[in-house]
């Protein structure tokens, strides 16, 4: 799959928030806090290292919308609701989205991983 070719969205002219851009600086800020930097952005050294940053973004990507998708589910009778259902579909969706980004069905962890590389090869 060919990169350049790939349409890609504006999220104004979608109607909705910029979910990319917030999910790029939380993993960012979970790649900060997980490995002590100090708020510069540390380029991925390897391959695996690459493919992992953009397996991780792709499944925090995709939970962020089943999160989108599932907000206005209405109540389960037979749970209630409350606190513990909220806390609940936010975790099943996260796994939801690393199950999908392992399964590599969406196709953007190949996708994100090449733009990384480009980006980085550029940079240099």
């Amino acid at each position: 799959m060919d990169i350049s070719s790939t349409p890609t969205f504006s999220s104004r002219a979608l109607g909705t928030p910029a979910i990319g851009a917030r999910a790029a600086n939380a993993q960012a800020t979970n790649a900060q806090a997980g490995s002590g930097a100090t708020g510069k952005f540390q380029a991925a050294k390897t391959p695996e290292q690459v493919h992992k940053a953009a397996a991780d973004f792709t499944s925090f990507f995709i939970s962020q919308s089943f999160d989108l998708m599932t907000k206005d589910l209405p109540v389960d009778p037979i749970t209630g609701g409350g606190n513990g259902e909220e806390t609940w579909r936010t975790m099943l969706n996260q796994e939801y989205g690393k199950a999908a980004a392992k399964s590599g069905s969406f196709g953007l962890t190949e996708a994100i991983a090449k733009q990384i590389m480009t980006l980085q090869e550029t940079a240099k």
